[in-house]
């Protein structure tokens, strides 16, 4: 083996009251993993590699002293189990995947960059692949995105996914176009709930994997320790002794460095493009046979429509050609393309024909679905549909009936709601929506809080103005018992603060069952398994009780029995009593029975929430209430000092009300240049 190998073996909304209330073989059954885990727990992974060492000064080198990478993965051995097959080796395509905020957009940028897609004086934004509006603003990835690039002679297809666990479908769909994966890893947390998970989904692919460790640079950086615990996960996965067998690269993406060894990293990313074209597996085509291309994304445009997004599995597609679209019940219909590109750089290319092995973008199917296959005219076959997980949250959608209903928003009628809600579905496989007990009500499930308020969050933008209820979990029953989904929660809290927060998780009925130390100084890792229910809200509690230290993540794990009942908010609301703005002089005394939503000079209503109440239960007072106006002179001026309100973001709103109360979505200028804001109001409905 050589020395390349690693080792065997990241506004203010409105809340209103609702008046309706595993086994350590492999897949093979072999123990071969098991003697690689005996052999390398425990042991510092560079002290089992051999020395051999092989020099590479080819002419596309920039560093005379780099070494050439042979992955222990035969490509040509995977491609031999399918002899009816051709393997294509001027392609790669890959998927990077990591826990959220362990560097998978930045390491995409410096790819892009150091492949020549851009000027060298063209001046670039971070994070190039967040092209939307809100990624940008929150600092995350929602969208699975495609790009390439080219190294020497091989096009390298890559797809940037999303990190945070709500949004698991875009991986899983988009893992249906490649034949490896790129594992980011930080270098100092190591593998995270998120990585576990998109790794689980990549073994179960079969593909091939490349552990990136990232962050190299970072002082408190033990990459040791992280390829230790990343093979313990592959092993526990029941990952093939061929996967097992991974190769590790070392990078700072943010300097765009990477290297075979964390003290010998090269002035590029030079070997970490060896590592993708001789590690990822080239492509085994049907060139011969009949077209067949998997949809797995939905993209729109003004004027082409809708843009069907796939790898070609078989054959050759042309421009202007016939096609039979099928579903997975073999329901076919035909259509034509009328436009056809393949991703080139950082754009889309138009030509006329695409081979198969490469992914590419189709014109001209206005109905065209997720999931649903292109086929040959006369001689086509479905592939298999995408399946991806269940949800597991669920809220209640439904048009604005508060005082303030119109005032804003553009769409604000039961039939925009519904057709804007079923229009989600169309490139959103981990959402469902069915109808509620009302003509304008709707549920919505999701993954995760974050993966329905996105949604909100978009279609506020939008225009759209209506009510969202609290979140609920989605419970099944199995032999008349009743099972509720859990979670697995890393913390990442300082050793002072270690107290609070694992008494916050125990009331939540959560269990831990590993803590160690995190790389920093005074810094514990703690693990527990939790039920759904106790997370909502959790968040912002332990952000409190840790002075705004801890980090909080969270992946789907299993469903199991019923926990229990858990109580997730101890105190009650503070209630508007009557319609009108509100003033200083009444918010001074009404700050005193709680914390409060609002300031001076805000129009409220009766029933709406404008605080927290220090104690449980609701409490109604009067936020209008003017000081009396006398003939009577007072001795002194009394000056009114007031506390700041709390700013509630829309995912705090979404968290912190309860079964009789709403959030309404409305938009609002509240800025010179009309900048788009949300305003939260809590409100109470009388019966």
């Amino acid at each position: 083996m050589e020395m390349a190998i690693g080792f065997h073996s990241l506004h203010k909304p409105s809340i209103c009251r609702n008046p309706n209330p595993t086994n350590p073989k492999n897949k093979n059954g072999s123990s071969s993993s098991l003697h690689l885990q005996e052999q390398f727990l425990g042991r510092s992974i560079s002290s089992s590699l051999p020395a051999k060492i092989h020099w590479n000064f080819g002419a596309g080198s920039t560093n005379t002293n780099r070494l050439s990478i042979k992955c222990s993965v035969s490509t040509e051995t995977a491609a031999g189990k399918k002899s009816q097959l051709v393997t294509r080796r001027d392609v790669r395509n890959i998927a990077i995947v990591a826990h959220v905020d362990h560097g998978k957009t930045t390491l995409v940028d410096a790819m892009l960059k150091q492949s020549k897609v851009f000027r060298t004086n063209q001046v670039v934004k971070e994070r190039i692949m967040d092209s939307n509006d809100l990624e940008r603003e929150r600092g995350i990835t929602i969208l699975s995105k495609n790009t390439s690039i080219f190294y020497k002679d091989t096009k390298i297809n890559i797809i940037d996914t999303p990190g945070h666990s709500d949004f698991g479908g875009e991986v899983e769909r988009v893992l249906n176009m490649v034949e490896g994966v790129l594992l980011v890893v930080d270098s100092v947390e190591g593998p995270m709930p998120q990585t576990r998970f998109v790794l689980k989904k990549a073994l179960e692919f079969g593909h091939a994997v490349v552990v990136v460790v990232n962050k190299i640079d970072r002082p408190s950086a033990r990459p040791d320790y992280v390829i230790n615990s990343t093979f313990e996960l592959f092993i526990e996965l029941n990952a093939t002794d061929e996967q097992c067998d991974f190769q590790a690269i070392y990078a700072s993406a943010i300097n765009g460095k990477a290297g075979l060894s964390p003290e010998n990293l090269a002035d590029d990313l030079g070997p970490l493009f060896e590592a993708i074209v001789r590690c990822i597996p080239e492509p085994s085509i049907d060139k011969d046979g009949a077209l067949q291309m998997l949809v797995t994304n939905i993209e729109y445009d003004e004027h082409k429509g809708r843009i069907a997004i796939g790898r070609l599995h078989a054959g050759v597609l042309q421009k202007g050609m016939e096609v039979k679209v099928c579903t997975s019940d073999e329901t076919c219909r035909f259509a034509r393309i009328s436009e056809l590109f393949v991703f080139e750089n950082f754009s889309r290319t138009a030509v006329d024909t695409v081979s198969a092995g490469d992914i590419c973008a189709v014109c001209g199917i206005g109905d065209i679905m997720i999931g649903e296959t292109i086929a040959d005219k006369s001689a086509g076959k479905p592939l298999p549909a995408i399946k991806v997980e269940e949800p597991t949250v669920k809220m209640a959608f439904s048009i604005n009936t508060s005082p303030f209903v119109g005032r804003e928003g553009k769409y604000v009628t039961s039939r925009n709601l519904r057709d804007r809600l079923y229009h989600e579905l169309e490139r959103n496989l981990a959402m469902r929506v069915e109808d509620g007990e009302t003509a304008d009500t709707f549920i919505v499930s999701g993954r995760g809080t974050l993966h329905l308020t996105i949604l909100i969050e978009n279609m506020r933008r939008e225009g759209y103005e209506f009510m969202v209820g609290p979140p609920k979990v989605i419970n099944k029953k199995v032999d008349d018992k009743l099972f509720e989904p859990f979670e697995i929660a890393t913390v990442e809290v300082p050793e002072d603060y270690m107290g609070p927060v694992v008494e916050l998780l125990g009331k939540r009925r959560g269990i831990m069952f590993d803590m160690q130390g995190a790389g920093s100084e005074g810094t514990s890792l703690i693990k527990y398994k939790i039920p759904t229910r106790g997370l909502l809200g959790l968040r912002n509690a332990i952000l409190t009780a840790s002075r705004g230290t801890a980090v909080l993540t969270t992946v789907f794990d299993s469903y199991e029995p019923w926990a229990g009942e858990i109580t997730t908010r101890d105190q009650g609301s503070l209630v508007a009593f009557e319609d009108g703005t509100t003033t200083s002089y009444a918010l001074s005394s009404a700050q005193e029975r709680g914390q409060m939503f609002v300031g001076p000079g805000v129009e409220v209503y009766k029933g709406k929430i404008v605080g927290i109440h220090q104690r449980p239960g609701d409490l109604s007072l009067n936020v209008c209430k003017k000081k009396a106006a006398t003939n009577v002179r007072s001795n002194k001026e009394v000056s009114v000092i007031l506390d700041t309100p709390l700013n509630y973001s829309l995912d705090d709103c979404i968290e912190y009300i309860q079964e009789d109360e709403l959030v309404e979505k409305t938009t609002i200028c509240c800025w010179h240049r009309c900048s788009k804001s949300v305003m939260l109001f809590l409100h109470e409905i009388q019966e």
